[in-house]
């Protein structure tokens, strides 16, 4: 039988068949070391082969394959640092949530984000939420923002997840797909999958960082079923995003304003840093390029200068 990953617990996983049932499987001990990097071998969104066995009066299943997946999220290994661990895969998009402040949301970790999910090749929609608590200044930077991301071609939604606002856009571009939320603790993410889907019923990150204040306890990405053809992947709050190794001659190419003006530099391995005639510094002097997206680039090559590949944040529960 062939399904999907819907949750794990360590051990075992709740598996969804192509038929609708779900069944509580585990996997063979091959699998643990076998070409897996990771703490673990499957992730949420995986699809996998499995056989069923009997188990007392009800069955198992034992996951005999893992499929190839289109894409994946990792994030840094609680426990071994090294190491890392799959949130999910097969994700056809990432809503990532910001806010001004209460958190506040600084560009250079969008476009940490952006870098890292366009390697992983998942398409991202910025979501700018709380905008009913925000001051004329606010309202400013976010308009601000908007403008920046909607010119490189990322879609950017206003939200308000407790005054519902603009919540059905965000439904109507979940349906047909797998779409996870992500984004610091504290801008709102489990009130808007509450607001999208009020079955769920999921607990707030507030309440989760009273009961286990400091402790990392959710390291597992969960996916729901929802009434409207689409699924969601609950995940832990982030302070950084993946763990993408990329060779330094390739980083313009995540910024897709820069690799629109990367064969109109005068060497065909620019950096966009100290080349002369370089295109991208020209256009940034024009302002046609933006100095934050620019000084992001810059932080994020800062750590490449003595090796070929470097790795870019990583995703780490907050």
């Amino acid at each position: 039988m062939t399904g999907t990953v819907y949750k794990s617990t360590g051990s075992w996983y709740h598996v969804k068949s192509d038929q609708g049932a779900f069944y509580k499987c585990r996997i063979k001990g091959k699998f643990r070391i076998k070409d897996i990097k990771s703490t673990n071998p499957i992730a949420v969104g995986d699809k996998v082969v499995f056989d069923l066995e009997k188990k007392g009066d009800e069955e198992v299943g034992v996951i005999k394959t893992i499929l190839d997946r289109d894409n994946f999220i990792v994030r840094k290994s609680v426990n071994l640092s090294k190491q890392t661990h799959i949130i999910a895969s097969n994700i056809n998009q990432v809503f990532l949530l910001i806010t001004i402040n209460n958190p506040p949301t600084f560009a250079t970790f969008i476009d940490r984000f952006l870098v890292s999910a366009r390697a992983y090749r998942i398409d991202v929609i910025l979501v700018f939420n709380k905008i009913d608590a925000y001051e004329i200044e606010e309202r400013a930077e976010i308009l601000y923002l908007k403008d920046i991301y909607e010119a490189i071609g990322y879609r950017c939604v206003e939200v308000s997840a407790t005054q519902h606002k603009n919540v059905a856009e965000i439904k109507d571009l979940m349906l047909g797909k797998t779409s996870m939320f992500v984004g610091h603790s504290g801008v709102g993410k489990t009130t808007l999958v509450n607001a999208i889907e009020p079955t769920l019923d999921l607990k707030t990150k507030e309440i989760s960082d009273q009961h286990n204040q400091g402790k990392h306890t959710t390291t597992f990405a969960e996916m729901f079923d929802l009434s409207f053809d689409a699924r969601i992947i609950d995940t832990p709050g982030i302070k950084g995003f993946g763990v993408v190794d990329i060779d330094k001659y390739e980083l313009g190419d995540y910024f897709p304003e820069f690799f629109k003006l990367k064969h109109d530099c005068k060497f065909n391995n620019c950096i966009h840093i100290k080349e002369p005639h370089c295109a991208v510094k020209e256009a940034l002097e024009k302002e046609e390029v933006s100095w934050s997206r620019y000084k992001s680039y810059l932080q994020i090559i800062e750590g490449a200068q003595e090796k070929e590949h470097f790795r870019t944040d990583v995703w780490e529960e907050e």
